[in-house]
């Protein structure tokens, strides 16, 4: 018999004017946060220098408010989160949770209605693109 996983829900918020923000740059932020640069954020996560740059850069610029403050010439500890940086994590998180347990009995329901995948009793179809997809409880 196959070990029951819970399912995952996967949130990306798309903006009218094609602007994004998902899971992949809310990791940035976390992984910015608690590495304090935006090198070794990068390195952690398996991304490279320019791309973290240009997100981190992306989201400075897509709200009123600075989601980063740069210190060039810190070695090591050049960049911190803002306050809205911090909120922006808190608010996608809890919509992500929020969403999971509003649509919950859903889920639930597609999991009964799935069959074993052919050859592949794990079920696993490889890693989500751009973070980590809020799982079922």
């Amino acid at each position: 018999m196959t070990e029951k996983r819970p399912a995952r829900l996967f949130m990306r918020i798309y903006f009218p004017d094609g602007r994004r923000i998902g899971p992949g740059k809310i990791l940035l932020l976390e992984t910015l946060r608690k590495e304090g640069s935006i090198l070794s954020a990068a390195k952690a996560i398996g991304m490279s220098y320019r791309r973290a740059w240009l997100l981190a850069n992306e989201m400075n610029t897509m709200f009123d408010q600075k989601v980063i403050i740069t210190h060039p010439g810190r070695r090591g500890a050049g960049t911190e989160l803002t306050p809205f940086g911090e909120r922006l994590i808190t608010l996608f998180r809890e919509m992500e949770a929020r969403a999971m347990q509003a649509n919950q009995p859903f889920v639930d329901e597609l999991m009964a209605a799935l069959v074993e995948p052919a050859g592949d009793a794990s079920g696993a179809g490889g890693a989500e693109e751009g973070g980590e997809p809020v799982t079922a409880r």
